[in-house]
Parts: C-alpha cells; sequence; structure tokens
C-alpha cells in the first residue's frame, strides 16, 4: 500500500491542506523581504564630504556656499562633486576658472560626508560612514546574510529530516525574529553582521520546509499549484518589500517592520500538523494516524478515517526502513542517488546565481529603485501563472531548462543593447527577472518531487546550500564590471545557460508519485 492511496482516501487536497497553504503564507511573504533586504538597507545615497575643516581663513568665510564647494571639492565628468575626495586647501583660483595647469593635490574626506537624504533617512553606509567603500559594503552585506543561509540550508535541512518538518519551522521561526530584530538594535557594523548571519541561518529553514511540508500533504494531481502558490507568496512579499521601503526609510525601523509578520506565523504554529509521510518514514505511526484521521474528518471523509488503523498504517511501503538514520552521505552512497545530488546541486547553483544576480542590479534603467524593485517583483506574477500552466503541459524538466534558456537569452541580448536605450534594456531585463523566477518556482517543485521522503529534507538542504553558494557569489561576480564592465553579465549569461542544458539530463516527474525510499529512485517500478 502506498501512501499517494490514502491521501487519495481522505482528499489529497480539500480544506485541511489548504488551511496549510494559508497558515505557511505569512513566513513565505516574509521570506524575500529578508532576501533582498540589502537592497534597501545598505543601499548609498548621495554624498560628498564635509568641508567644515577647511573653513579655517576670513575669505572661505566670505564666500557662499557655492563657491565653498568649487574650491574644496573635485568634480566628476558630469560637473557633480567627488563623493569620497577634497582638496586638500581651498583652491581660491577655481573661482576664476584659472587652474594654472598646476596638480590640485586631493585627500580623503577629513570630516565625514554630508548626505542627500531626501531618499533614505538612514542606511547602513550612512550609520556607520561606509560610503567610500560602497560597492564592497553593499554587496557584503548581502553575502554575509546568504552565507548564513547556506550553512544554515545544511544544518536545519539534516535537522528537518531527524526531528521533523514542525520542529523545524518553529525553531526558524525563533531564530528569525531573535536574531532579525536584534540586528535592528546592533551599534556596530561587525555586530550587525554577524547578526545576519545568524538572521539567514534561520530564515532558509522556512523557506526550504514550508514548500515540503505542503507538497507532502497534497496529491499528485495538485502539486503543481501548491508549488506555484507558495511562490506566490515570494512574489507578494516582494512587491511588498518595495512599498515598505518606500514608506520606511530608516534602516533599523524597516528590519523591524519586515520581521513583524513572524509573531504572526508563531501563532498560527500550532495548528500546523506533521508531515505524515514523515511519521511514517520515521515509524512514528501513531503520531501518523492522528494526523491522517484529522484530515479525513476536516475533509468530510470521517468513513475512511475509521479504516486508518495502526495496523494499515504499519503495513505502508515507506516504513520498510523506518529504523535507519538518514543522512547526507546517503545522498551519495547510490549511484541514481549520486547522479541525482550532481545534477540538482549545478542547477540549483545555475538558477540562484541567476536570479539573484538580476535582482540584485536593479540600478541603471533610468527608473528609481522602489519603482524598479517593484515592477522586477511584479513580473514574477504574470510568470508564475504561465509556468503553472506549461508545468501540466509539458513536463517540469522543459519548464526548467526552457526557462534557464531563456533567461541567459535576455541577459545576452542586453550585453548588445546600448545604455542610452534604458527603455530596451529595461524591457529585456524585466522580462529575464521573470524567467529566472519562473525557473526557481519550477526548481522547487521539481526538486521536492525528485528526492524521496526519507531523504527529502537532506536533498532540499544540501541544494539550497548549493544554491546559497551561488548567491554568495553573486555579488562578487557583480564587481567584476571594474574589470570589464560586460563581465558580470557574461558570466551570468554562461550560468543560466550551463544549468539550463544540465536540467535536460533529469528525469521527469509530472504525474509521478512521490519516491519514498532510495529504492525507489535506484529501481523504480
Amino acid at each position: 500500500m502506498k501512501f499517494e492511496n490514502i491521501l487519495e482516501e481522505i482528499d489529497g487536497f480539500g480544506p485541511f491542506q489548504i488551511v496549510i497553504i494559508i497558515i505557511l503564507c505569512a513566513p513565505r511573504i516574509v521570506l524575500p523581504c529578508h532576501f533582498l533586504l540589502s537592497n534597501f538597507i545598505g543601499a548609498v545615497p548621495p554624498h560628498r564630504c564635509d568641508i567644515s575643516k577647511l573653513d579655517d581663513g576670513e575669505l572661505f568665510r566670505t564666500l557662499t556656499q557655492e563657491e565653498k564647494l568649487a574650491v574644496s571639492l573635485p568634480v566628476q565628468k558630469d560637473g557633480s562633486p567627488k563623493s569620497c575626495e577634497m582638496f586638500a586647501e581651498p583652491q581660491f583660483q577655481l573661482l576664476s576658472n584659472v587652474s594654472n595647469g598646476t596638480y590640485m593635490p586631493t585627500v580623503q574626506c577629513q570630516s565625514g560626508w554630508v548626505y542627500d537624504n531626501s531618499t533614505f533617512t538612514s542606511t547602513l553606509a550612512t550609520e556607520w560612514d561606509l560610503v567610500c567603500d560602497r560597492k564592497s559594503m553593499n554587496k557584503a552585506t548581502g553575502t554575509i546574510f546568504f552565507v548564513g543561509v547556506m550553512f544554515g540550508a545544511i544544518a536545519l535541512g539534516a535537522f528537518c529530516d531527524k526531528f521533523g518538518r514542525k520542529s523545524t519551522l518553529l525553531a526558524s521561526y525563533i531564530m528569525t525574529i531573535v536574531f532579525g530584530f536584534s540586528s535592528a538594535f546592533a551599534n556596530s557594523y561587525s555586530l550587525f553582521a554577524a547578526l545576519r548571519f545568524l538572521t539567514g541561518f534561520g530564515i532558509i529553514g522556512i523557506s526550504i520546509t514550508s514548500i515540503v511540508l505542503s507538497i507532502e500533504w497534497v496529491d499528485v494531481r495538485h502539486r503543481s499549484l501548491i508549488g506555484v502558490t507558495g511562490s506566490l507568496a515570494w512574489s507578494i512579499g516582494n512587491m511588498l518589500l518595495a512599498g515598505f521601503a518606500y514608506l520606511v526609510n530608516d534602516w533599523r525601523m524597516l528590519i523591524m517592520t519586515v520581521t513583524a509578520p513572524l509573531g504572526f506565523a508563531v501563532l498560527t504554529w500550532w495548528w500546523t500538523p506533521e508531515s505524515a509521510r514523515w511519521l511514517l518514514a520515521n515509524g512514528k505511526v501513531e503520531r501518523a494516524q492522528f494526523y491522517l484521521d484529522k484530515c479525513a474528518r476536516f475533509n468530510k471523509r470521517q468513513k475512511m478515517s475509521s479504516k486508518f488503523k495502526l495496523e494499515t498504517l504499519s503495513n505502508i511501503e515507506i516504513l520498510e526502513n523506518q529504523k535507519k538514520n538518514y543522512s547526507y552521505l546517503d545522498l551519495i552512497k547510490t549511484p541514481k542517488m549520486r547522479k541525482l545530488s550532481l545534477l540538482t546541486g549545478i542547477v540549483w547553483y545555475g538558477v540562484a546565481s541567476t536570479y539573484y544576480g538580476i535582482s540584485l542590479n536593479i540600478t541603471g534603467f533610468g527608473l528609481n529603485i522602489y519603482l524598479t524593485h517593484f515592477i522586477y517583483s511584479a513580473i514574477e506574477v504574470p510568470s508564475k501563472f504561465t509556468i503553472y500552466c506549461l508545468l501540466n503541459i509539458i513536463g517540469r524538466r522543459k519548464c526548467q531548462a526552457g526557462t534557464l534558456l531563456l533567461t541567459g537569452t535576455c541577459i545576452a541580448i542586453n550585453i548588445f543593447v546600448p545604455k542610452g536605450l534604458w527603455h530596451v534594456r529595461s524591457v529585456v531585463a524585466i522580462l529575464g527577472k521573470g524567467l529566472s523566477e519562473a525557473s526557481f518556482t519550477t526548481l522547487f517543485l521539481y526538486t521536492t518531487e525528485l528526492y524521496p521522503t526519507v531523504v527529502r529534507q537532506n536533498g532540499m538542504g544540501y541544494t539550497s546550500f548549493m544554491s546559497r553558494l551561488g548567491v554568495s557569489i553573486a555579488p562578487l561576480v557583480l564587481l567584476l564590471e571594474d574589470v570589464w564592465k560586460h563581465l558580470p553579465e557574461v558570466i551570468i549569461c554562461s550560468v543560466a545557460i550551463i544549468s539550463g542544458l544540465v536540467s535536460l539530463l533529469l528525469p521527469e516527474t509530472l504525474n509521478e508519485k512521490l519516491p519514498e525510499t532510495i529504492e525507489d529512485i535506484e529501481h523504480p517500478r
């Protein structure tokens, strides 16, 4: 007897499953608010050196503010003051446009900076005067968070398969709330970075556990719907982030604002059921019977509930290896599991580095940061409805490969489109962003269906580790524009195309029952 047969009897997509989806929506909305938070809290407003220390002469004090700036600050090609340099002493000859052809020595800003606070009241850069190292600082802020996510994926993936989906969710909620709020009160950048690392460590448990718990409770026909619905919660959160950031200009308040909804998630956790699949896989038959009876009653299948006797449940095929403790080593012990792990790892790395390579570079298209982020987020919604239809028509494998190859194509096109045609570049970039999100949506569902129940969270933990490895490197790839302005785009484009081709080597899972044991992978029936 298969677990899928029980789901069919108690209604694999009834009110019970809908409640699970609703309960897990709030925490999934929070995910993008933290994953892409560095776009706003790490933003660098326009700034210039504070010239107050040059105010040491009678002549200087008689000048207007514009004249003081002219004799104190060197200018860029566009005529605006340089952000991180000032003259060693006032250059009064500049007032008459005469430089005498002499070299005018400059120094780093001597007494801090003056910021334009019209867009951001406070950011990490203005809080700790990190502006003159803005590229590496802003990218490092995101990288530190994603390194935490990377290690959290490994730790919480194993924790989830050992102690259960529900326990992992609670641990993730608490860690994210505690470290998220704590980071808003950090009094140094070093402490903030450490707390962001721990926030990332905790929040990834919500990502990898909520989607698996949802899919393990639904029947074969509705897995695509569940996968896309969970992904839509991400898109909603992503759009809300643009609104939150626009309304809350202080970085500390913004962190608290996007973390607060997890308080509601903790309250609803009590109504979150444990995965009956996981319980049976670990020999916890009585608890599995409790949740299956509850599902049957909630879905108005009370007559079926009486059939779930302990003896019947104990004969489910998922229980054949219940006494074995599974670990990450089981992902590479057998030939087909080893191949599956290698291929999914490559695809996850490619999808994540592509998605975040686009998402973390939201300037340069002629729109303000809030509008660009909102458009990037909004385009995900139609892309997900489209991918939902395609998932059930052409299957997971072709969707995965197609979205990645098309994303790479969009990036390649923008390499050749001139900067002046920002309208065209914006349209192509937004299309590429939608395709990359469709690719991510497919991958979460696809991976959940590929790995067997006994190591499903280990598999999700490993692939999430590979994905966050790609995310951690993505901000560093963007820094390569200093070597050649198109080098980051070439790298991201190549990664998208290669991972798209690799995904064609994976098996199709459309209309297939979820594998329960490693034996189901090695010797499918």
